[in-house]
């Protein structure tokens, strides 16, 4: 049997999920999956490692369908809500889906592509009654588990190929390092189709025995709400969402600041991860909550492989130290590159770019550039491809520009790229958002007392908001081409 559900057999009684105000144990959470992977096996005994796409809304179904469809012996393909019908269908051709599940209110997104592609076609609700009985296969950990796909950021999406033992080793090594109990209680207010809430929020809570709540859409006040009545003890979240929290706190009264402070101070932990936090609002946050928010690393390939310590130092701007099982090094250009049992097994139908994502000895190189700190922790610069910009022979990290123009007063975001330029190889440059007036004069000379002028912008360009992925990552091939 899958190792999520050996461990939740135990807490049969006890409350794995809230959603759409109702509650679930985990004993109606495995006789829901169980009837699922019987409606998915009713032509096979074994989908044998088939894709299933599946559109479901965050909650109670999402993860009965989820773990249907790992029962049945299949590989689940979480779809983006919130993506076009082009991207879909990338996702779900790319992936050679077979069957594609939907709530009820993604029937007509999805019906058509379905009869397209001959994909069987189940609505839940609708068509999703099991007629057979038979003994669910055994699953073991080699069997490929998920495809999920990357950002997309700097290239076309790929399918990251994970099996039951890169997930198994992905949880249990969080598990272990965050001290995760059957005690705890957690709210999960992110993606489903990205390993942050995949893995790390859902995933952990019900391997633990603990219990996860979904909101219906995204609230400030709901999540203060759940805080304030001691609902979660664990948070995690984007800094994009730290944000909007701190400026809803902001906004409040006297009194109810000093509410929900109070509130803040009885969680557990809180973490930050997806994307660079910033440190003006890591400090921020903790001058609200009390909490020093825990900084953590990974990637879709390799589940988080560094992360802040729970009990020990936490550095802002870093992010710490390799977990349990998951060993790490930087190559002699400062490339992480991680190896374990946590590493993907592949990009799905990418043989080319599978081998050249990995070194001769065995390591998956990450693309991400970092440094040792002074107390052996890891710090990012940014990814290779994107954060390091190579400008007039130096090469230069774009995320520690970005921290400083965040001190600037005026500037509310920021996000600094490499332009292409004869004479400079990259031409550094900002895209900046900004709540009261800037100029631009004052600014460069300000940076210039910052910093070298060779890491300066020589470019600003003023927007209304960063393009930005789903998980709230700034997409940074939208940036430069915004103010090019």
């Amino acid at each position: 049997m899958i190792q999520i559900f050996n461990n939740s057999l135990t807490y049969a009684n006890k409350t794995a999920i809230i959603s759409d105000g109702k509650s679930f144990s985990y004993a109606d959470l495995h006789q829901a999956s169980a009837e699922f992977a019987q409606l998915l096996l009713a032509e096979t005994d074994d989908l044998g490692e088939g894709r299933v796409a599946f559109m479901v809304n965050p909650g109670f179904d999402y993860v009965r369908v989820q773990w249907g469809i790992w029962q049945a012996g299949g590989i689940v393909v979480p779809l983006c809500l919130s993506y076009p019908l082009p991207s879909l269908r990338y996702t779900i051709e790319n992936s050679g889906a077979s069957v594609i599940v939907v709530s009820p209110e993604f029937e007509e997104t999805l019906k058509g592509l379905a009869s397209e592609l001959a994909c069987r076609f189940i609505v839940l609700g609708k068509n999703d009654q099991a007629k057979t009985t038979k003994k669910l296969p055994e699953v073991d950990d080699s069997r490929g588990a998920m495809i999920l796909y990357t950002s997309g950021t700097t290239n076309l999406p790929k399918g990251v190929v994970s099996t039951h033992g890169n997930l198994n080793a992905q949880i249990s090594s969080l598990i272990e390092a965050w001290k995760w109990t059957s005690k705890d209680s957690t709210v999960c207010v992110l993606p489903l189709h990205h390993v942050h809430g995949v893995v790390n929020v859902v995933s952990c809570a019900l391997w633990a025995g603990a219990s996860c709540e979904f909101l219906p859409n995204f609230s400030e006040k709901a999540i203060f709400d759940l805080i304030e009545n001691a609902k979660i003890n664990v948070f995690m979240a984007v800094p994009t969402i730290y944000f909007k929290l701190i400026t809803y706190w902001e906004a409040l009264s006297e009194d109810q600041q000093i509410c929900l402070t109070q509130a803040l101070r009885q969680l557990r932990f809180m973490i930050s991860g997806s994307a660079a936090l910033p440190v003006s609002v890591m400090e921020r946050w903790e001058t609200i909550s009390g909490h020093l928010l825990l900084e953590r690393y990974g990637m879709t390939e390799i589940g988080m492989a560094l992360s802040n310590p729970y009990d020990g130092p936490r550095v802002a701007g870093h992010v710490g130290y390799p977990l349990p099982g998951v060993s790490v090094r930087l190559s002699e250009e400062g490339e992480i590159q991680v190896k374990g049992p946590t590493v993907f097994k592949e990009y799905w139908n990418k043989p080319e770019s599978t081998a050249e994502s990995f070194t001769e000895d065995g390591w998956f190189k990450t693309g991400d550039i970092a440094v040792i700190d002074e107390i052996g922790g890891y710090r990012i610069l940014g990814r290779n491809s994107v954060d390091i910009i190579k400008s007039g022979g130096y090469k230069i990290s774009a995320l520690e520009i970005e921290e400083v123009l965040r001190q600037y007063p005026g500037i509310a975001d920021c996000s600094v790229v490499g332009l292409p330029n004869d004479e400079w190889g990259e031409l550094v440059a900002a895209a900046i958002v900004i709540k009261s007036h800037v100029d631009e004069k004052a600014l460069s000379t300000w940076m210039r007392e910052q910093m070298p002028a060779y890491k300066t912008p020589r470019k600003y360009a003023v927007l209304a908001e960063l393009p930005r992925n789903a998980m709230g990552k700034v997409t940074k091939k939208d940036v430069v081409n915004l103010i090019q």
